[in-house]
């Protein structure tokens, strides 16, 4: 009988983890190898970083090993872009792989079993157009009707085969097809496609083919082949399972099996590489790493951390069950990540002239300020003080409602970390619009060296002398909509698009904010956390918001 710690163990792990576990304690296998196999016609997105963190993670947990391998079988839609993104994207995350490896290292050997399925009565070429397979698949409901040429000779289709290779025929002119059960209900065994004709070149291999291998066809060949023990993929695989068994019977071959897990699906989000592609085409979004983007480099961009997409990976776990996850929980570790190590600054977003009538004359004062206040007494930065200031317009109301606890006329306010402020005075245009306040401090609240006397109001503020001009960017959800997945039939993707997405406004800031090394985002106190963007430079900042410090997600 397990005892009480054994057991809660063992109940908490996922259902891969138990067969796993099963597989090792049984000596099914000795040790446990898996593979990322993406295919390079784009970047990889949140719903990879999931896949990631499983057959990573999990052969990390088991003291196996992960081969990354590239599904370059339409080479068409694939680019050396893509290949050299994926990597640094996986890298990122913090992940090594054993192997980077290709589907095209196998082209041949696939070739070599297909002829072997040829002469074994398994597969044959047909003359059919590609809309009569279609058309001759049937339904769910009826079986489909077998091609004329379904019953050619091993020895008519191995020369066919062999004249497809040699470039003899046009794209769409024939085809190779498994030859398995035209009547079976699942419609992915009614003769699948194992090879047909393109005339592209390859980005690894050239010229060198003109006939190019079908993912069901190459994917549980190449785990066999590599001798991937748990070959884990997401759900929609699973009426694939069957043809990926199949081939591997006929051929006779290393017995790798597939796992299948629910993907991950966000609100407001769009995984979609095709989609995605098109927001790019149109200039909807300013690249895949736009900042709105799901992909990785542009949640890198936003200023996600690995550490909070790895957190959040682990927290919704693995299941079989389809479930739509709230971005919320996504924010939620990313701002659980940088409260505890982002360093802090002061930036005014809607600045108000405040000017400080009693202040001495050219008169600056520093002041020590933590970087971090979970670290009193840890790193600090120098904030000046001078005789004008800016702080934020929302932080001064004429006629406040009650409990209103920031800067009013007659009223007090302290400027962070520093003294005690009055507002004497309201300026305004011509036009009634407030331009300025006149306030007088009180130069015995200094919080460290005067006399302590506590106001309820603490606001942030720039020394108007010492500000720097920055270029804020602030991003927001790219679509109106929750679930992606139910765009109604008589509406387009793009329908949902969210015009306020991005807002792009002006602030200034403390100018030790420029100074900063600490290649994580900083938090703009009371407003949120900023990384610096790509586009940044010393004499254009421009600061991209990651996550706000408001959070109404309640973590379960």
């Amino acid at each position: 009988m397990l005892n009480n710690m054994e057991a809660e163990e063992k109940k908490s792990l996922n259902f891969i983890e138990e067969i796993m576990e099963e597989d090792l304690r049984s000596g099914k296998v000795n040790s446990i190898l898996t593979r990322f196999p993406p295919e390079p016609n784009g970047y990889l997105h949140l719903g990879h970083a999931k896949s990631l963190c499983i057959n990573f993670g999990l052969a990390e947990k088991y003291g196996g090993k992960t081969n990354l391998r590239y599904d370059d079988t339409n080479p068409s839609n694939e680019d050396v872009e893509y290949v050299d993104a994926i990597k640094e994207d996986i890298k990122w995350l913090g992940f090594e792989w054993d192997k980077e490896l290709y589907a095209s290292d196998y082209f041949e050997q696939l070739y070599e079993w297909a002829e072997k399925m040829i002469n074994d009565g398994n597969a044959y070429v047909d003359d059919q157009s590609q809309e009569e397979i279609s058309e001759n698949r049937g339904t769910v409901e009826t079986p489909g009707i077998e091609s004329p040429y379904r019953n050619r000779t091993p020895e008519e289709n191995l020369k066919l085969f062999r004249e497809m290779r040699d470039g003899k025929y046009a794209e769409g002119e024939k085809v190779l097809r498994a030859k398995i059960d035209m009547a079976s209900p699942n419609m992915l065994m009614r003769d699948p496609i194992m090879y047909r004709i393109k005339y592209v070149d390859h980005h690894r291999t050239g010229d060198k083919w003109c006939i190019y291998p079908m993912y069901d066809y190459t994917h549980g060949q190449s785990d066999s082949i590599e001798r991937i023990t748990h070959s884990i993929c997401t759900l929609e695989f699973d009426v694939h399972r069957p043809l990926y068994d199949w081939f591997i019977e006929v051929l006779e071959i290393f017995p790798s099996h597939q796992y299948e897990f629910a993907r991950l699906n966000l609100t407001y989000t769009l995984m979609s590489k095709r989609k995605l592609l098109g927001l790019v085409e149109d200039g909807i979004v300013s690249g895949w790493d736009d900042p709105r983007m799901p992909t990785l480099c542009g949640a890198r961009r936003r200023g996600y951390t690995p550490e909070a997409i790895k957190m959040f990976c682990d927290k919704i776990g693995v299941s079989k069950r389809e479930q739509l996850i709230d971005i919320q929980l996504l924010e939620w570790f990313v701002r659980q990540d940088l409260n505890a190590r982002s360093n802090r600054y002061m930036v005014v977003q809607d600045p108000l002239k405040v000017t400080i009538s009693n202040w001495p004359k050219g008169k600056v004062e520093w002041f020590d300020c933590p970087l971090n206040p979970a670290e009193p007494e840890g790193p600090s930065r120098k904030v000046p003080l001078s005789g004008e200031l800016y702080i934020e317009r929302a932080d001064f109301m004429e006629e406040p409602p009650k409990k209103f606890f920031r800067l009013r006329p007659g009223g007090e306010v302290r400027l962070k970390y520093t003294y005690i402020i009055k507002c004497d005075e309201v300026v305004k245009d011509s036009e009634g619009n407030i331009i300025e306040l006149i306030c007088s401090y009180d130069p015995t609240t200094n919080p460290k060296t005067g006399e302590w006397r506590s106001v309820r109001g603490n606001i942030h503020w720039v020394s108007g002398e010492h500000a720097r001009k920055i270029t804020i960017r602030d991003y927001d959800h790219l679509f109106t909509l929750a679930d992606m997945s139910q765009v109604p039939e008589d509406k387009d993707y793009k329908d949902f698009l969210n015009p306020e997405s991005l807002v792009i406004r002006k602030g200034l800031a403390e100018p030790a904010l420029l100074e900063d090394k600490s290649d994580i985002p900083v938090q703009f106190e009371r407003s949120g956390y900023y990384v610096p963007d790509p586009d940044h430079t010393e004499a254009e900042p421009v600061f991209n918001k990651t996550v706000s410090l408001k959070d109404s997600y309640k973590a379960g």
